[in-house]
């Protein structure tokens, strides 16, 4: 008896690929066409939301492969992410916080990542869905925090009170810092299988190291955005997450101290 040769079956994420390729080939061929035969009005600016990130989205959803689920947020769902939280901070003027306008930004963008298994692509657009997602988050927190900026006495200007040695100090600080993630990124990268060798914990790393390339420096993430982040990518306990968040922190300050005194990283697998 013949043995039956099956065909692999694609993921969502290898669908997606291939729906994406065939768009991309039709809008090249429809941009061959002569002008009239196009119809519609032509965009006046760049879309970070679009049909593209709605399919995108609901590939992600169903993806088992963690890996596959990391590429296709970084290459079509993080941006439109970012930017509708940053639309929304400043379209409705949610500006009532006492932390810095990236960590808003960032615990929005994480909120909207917790939420996503639960947009259903045959309900609606993407966009819609998320900016009354990200709207409602940004409301009850600003109003939290608009009460508790009521009860404060004294305000003082930020311009009254800024020193521009410092804030030139701060900025020279922030461009080392970025030289030095994109070292350690790469450093990670290269050496992730020698660091850790549970396959737990190097799905944890990866997808850190993951957040890391696609924003400019840690900073940007607090703490619980952090944790929500990693745990909606992997699917892990915050215990799991934590021993290996530890392992890379502490390699962190480390390595930045060496770089700092020495230009470069150094040697530092455990």
């Amino acid at each position: 008896m013949e043995d039956i040769i099956t065909e692999p079956t694609l993921s969502s994420v290898d669908e997606f690929d291939i729906w994406l390729q065939a768009d991309i080939q039709k809008q090249a061929a429809d941009a061959l066409l002569p002008f009239k035969a196009r119809r519609g009005r032509k965009p006046t600016k760049k879309m970070y939301f679009t049909y593209i990130t709605d399919q995108a989205i609901h590939a992600y959803n169903l993806e088992d492969s963690y890996a596959k689920k990391n590429r296709i947020y970084r290459d079509h769902i993080h941006y439109a992410f970012d930017k509708l939280a940053e639309n929304i901070i400043h379209t409705f003027k949610f500006y009532y916080f006492d932390v810095p306008y990236n960590d808003v930004k960032s615990e929005v963008v994480a909120f909207l990542n917790e939420k996503i298994h639960k947009y259903n692509l045959e309900k609606g657009k993407a966009f819609s869905y998320f900016s009354i997602v990200a709207k409602n988050y940004l409301i009850i927190a600003n109003n939290a925090n608009y009460a508790k900026l009521k009860q404060k006495a004294d305000v003082i200007t930020i311009d009254d009170a800024r020193n521009l040695g410092t804030e030139q100090m701060y900025s020279d600080y922030q461009e080392t810092l970025k030289d030095f993630t994109d070292l350690f990124v790469e450093y990670y990268t290269t050496n992730m299988n020698v660091i850790f060798t549970n396959k737990r914990d190097i799905i944890v790393a990866d997808t850190l190291i993951e957040l890391f390339r696609i924003r400019e420096n840690i900073e940007n993430f607090n703490k619980k955005a952090l944790y929500i982040l990693i745990r909606e990518r992997t699917g892990l306990k915050t215990q799991n997450i934590t021993k290996v968040v530890n392992i890379m922190k502490k390699q962190y300050a480390k390595m930045y101290k060496t770089f700092n005194a020495h230009g470069h990283i150094g040697n530092h697998i455990l």
